[in-house]
């Protein structure tokens, strides 16, 4: 159970009242806590009244949460190209084809994205996916405008590309389609084996110096790994993945985010082996972030899976940000401060030295980018980025407040 104090619309302050009574558990889902959301002015609790019990009088056992169907909402972009207004995020585009994540890792910090659409960032970014049906015919509208400037764009920097909807609806293979077509470079982060259903377009693209995709891999341990991103493929297939990728010739890295102290921070130097065995020739590494909701949904998922170690990883996260649960600051979000962000940087350091693994991202080439011809007049969208908060259109029937997305990254 969590106060929620909503006096202010740009601040919220999400206070554990009783970490001992986390939120029972849902499988096959990260969280199965509706949490309300920072914009919302009322707040609502769930009682039970016993009706639905079997046997009232015998049975004084609360309710089982019943595991939530996932949800494909279609919903019609205006733009799809995004602006990194970030120092520290390495692209400056994106595009993400879903909101939400059925993958459910209880540590995204996308989750807050379902706000702006009056969704609650626990359950319901998990399990009410909104779909960009259009967004292949917009990309390419956008990238035929005469004032679009090729420039390196990520796909999926909200959401993962791969979930299990994309096996459907091949929404991200449409993307993929625009860029190989454009010979216009990309990087990509998933968690999902469905990259290698579009190896062919990706060979081309690594021919062209136009490609560099990374594997994240944050556990070796499948238990952990089923707690933490229920949904995502299990670590041995990310591994079985990047090899695929490897043999294939195409640029193939690993991530190693977040690292969460005293859960899956003693596995880096393994989960680098891990990954360089598999042919991975890169790497990059994140520590934990807790924006806005993610910090009460992360404690509740903390006391739920891992009591006896939540005070001890709470307070060397705290640790890492200046004494905070978050600080939110460029620079300081992705790689902490203080003396345990720079023991875990050195330890990271040597271990890619050792391995031969690469830092710096994987260099593209935009050389060779030509426009895909220009789409007709009456059909034309507005053409190159738009501003984070005007990317992309409201899902119907319920819009979504007016906010700025970079508040969140």
């Amino acid at each position: 159970m969590y106060i929620h104090s909503m006096r202010h619309p740009r601040r919220i302050d999400l206070v554990p009242l009783r970490p001992s009574e986390p939120t029972p558990a849902v499988k096959g889902r990260g969280s199965a806590w509706a949490i309300e959301h920072r914009f919302n002015a009322l707040r609502h609790d769930a009682e039970d009244d016993g009706w639905g019990r079997e046997n009232p009088a015998v049975d004084e056992r609360p309710l089982a949460p019943q595991a939530p169907v996932t949800q494909v909402i279609e919903e019609t972009a205006r733009s799809v190209l995004s602006a990194n207004e970030s120092p520290d995020i390495h692209f400056d585009l994106s595009v993400n084809p879903y909101r939400g994540c059925e993958h459910g890792c209880i540590y995204c910090f996308a989750r807050p994205t379902h706000s702006y659409l009056n969704l609650s960032p626990g359950i319901d970014f998990e399990t009410r996916i909104v779909a960009k049906t259009n967004v292949a015919e917009r990309l390419r509208a956008a990238l035929a405008s005469r004032r679009y400037v090729p420039r390196l764009l990520n796909i999926g920097s909200a959401t993962d590309a791969y979930q299990p909807v994309e096996r459907r609806l091949r929404l991200t293979r449409g993307v993929i389609e625009v860029l190989h077509a454009c010979r216009h470079p990309f990087s990509l982060v998933t968690k999902s084996a469905g990259v290698e259903r579009d190896l062919d377009l990706l060979r081309d693209m690594a021919a062209w110096r136009a490609v560099g995709i990374y594997v994240s891999l944050t556990t070796l341990d499948p238990a952990l790994a089923r707690q933490m991103e229920p949904r995502a493929a299990a670590p041995h297939r990310r591994l079985q993945t990047i090899a695929t990728l490897a043999e294939a010739g195409v640029p193939v890295g690993v991530s190693l985010s977040p690292m969460i102290p005293f859960l899956n921070e003693p596995e880096l130097e393994r989960l680098l082996e891990a990954a360089a065995r598999a042919g991975a020739g890169r790497a990059f590494m994140g520590v934990l972030r807790l924006p806005w909701e993610v910090n009460p949904l992360f404690q509740d998922w903390l006391a739920r899976h891992h009591p006896e170690r939540a005070a001890r990883v709470m307070a060397r996260v705290r640790e890492l940000h200046g004494g905070q649960d978050y600080d939110a600051r460029f620079g300081q979000r992705q790689r902490g401060r203080g003396v345990w962000a720079e023991l875990l940087r050195q330890r990271f350091d040597k271990a890619c030295a050792r391995l031969g693994l690469r830092q710096e991202r994987t260099p593209l080439d935009f050389s060779q980018f030509r426009p895909p011809p220009p789409v007709p007049p009456g059909a034309r969208p507005s053409g190159g980025p738009a501003a984070p908060d005007e990317a992309d259109g409201p899902v119907a029937p319920a819009p979504a407040p007016a906010a700025r997305q970079r508040s969140l990254f």
